[in-house]
């Protein structure tokens, strides 16, 4: 009864921590939300894992992470991105602020209905999107001005509901000891956040995005090459 529950507790688990982020960014402590965004997309990847380990997939799960990620990675991102810079535009705020859930709703939708290419995701994944997105965040006081937070809330946003094709990692082989020491991560990763709760977000900023750029540097390239392969017909008399 556990084995078939544990899976969904991780997801409960991922979900608390995004009302929770939601909660901090409302008391203006928009920096610890982005730390639990950060850990709760570490119990978003156990999730699945752990249902394909136990044999324990169902549509029930399925679901129930759909609506956590919308949460935890679509409305807390987008949140707390308004609460650190996006407040100054007013009205035209909350459209941006919106706009960003919405197309994570879309994506999360697109892929129950159609998962796509084995290995590959379609279009990036909203739980990568609000982690870029969250500790992004933190960057806003070296910026001038919300300009470019705006484009790369907007430019996420797209990506989400692209065709752009991005590496699935959940599926690649994980010994089962791993995941017994998962409560260890989790607690050395709430213990680094917690001694360093502005580096530490910061610091995973950077791989996220870079996953991010991989998927359009990939899509170029392919694309050029395509186009470069394509036969030039010949002109007729």
């Amino acid at each position: 009864m556990f084995a078939r529950a544990l899976p969904s507790i991780f997801t409960v688990g991922n979900l608390t921590l995004g009302i929770m982020a939601i909660i901090l960014a409302v008391e203006k402590q928009w920096e610890y939300g982005a730390i639990l965004v950060i850990i709760g997309m570490f119990l978003d990847g156990l999730d699945g894992r752990v249902a394909r380990m136990l044999n324990t997939q169902s549509e029930f799960g399925k679901e129930l992470d759909s609506l956590s990620d919308v949460i935890s990675f679509g409305v807390a991102p987008a949140l707390i991105m308004y609460k650190s810079i996006l407040y100054q535009l007013g009205p035209i705020g909350w459209i941006i602020t919106a706009a960003f859930p919405v197309c994570g709703a879309l994506r999360l939708a697109r892929f129950n209905v159609k998962p796509g290419i084995p290995g590959y995701f379609i279009g990036l994944p909203i739980t990568a999107a609000g982690g870029v997105l969250a500790t992004m965040a933190l960057y806003s006081d070296m910026v001038n001005g919300p300009a470019f937070m705006v484009f790369g809330m907007l430019f996420l946003s797209f990506l989400m509901i692209s065709q752009i094709k991005y590496p699935n990692f959940k599926k690649l082989g994980i010994p089962r000891s791993a995941y017994w020491i998962a409560p260890l991560i989790i607690i050395l990763m709430g213990g680094l956040a917690a001694r360093f709760p502005s580096e530490f977000p910061k610091i995973v900023f950077i791989p996220l995005a870079l996953y991010a750029f991989y998927g359009v540097k990939r899509s170029i390239s392919r694309r050029r090459h395509r186009d470069r392969d394509e036969p030039i017909e010949e002109l007729k008399p």
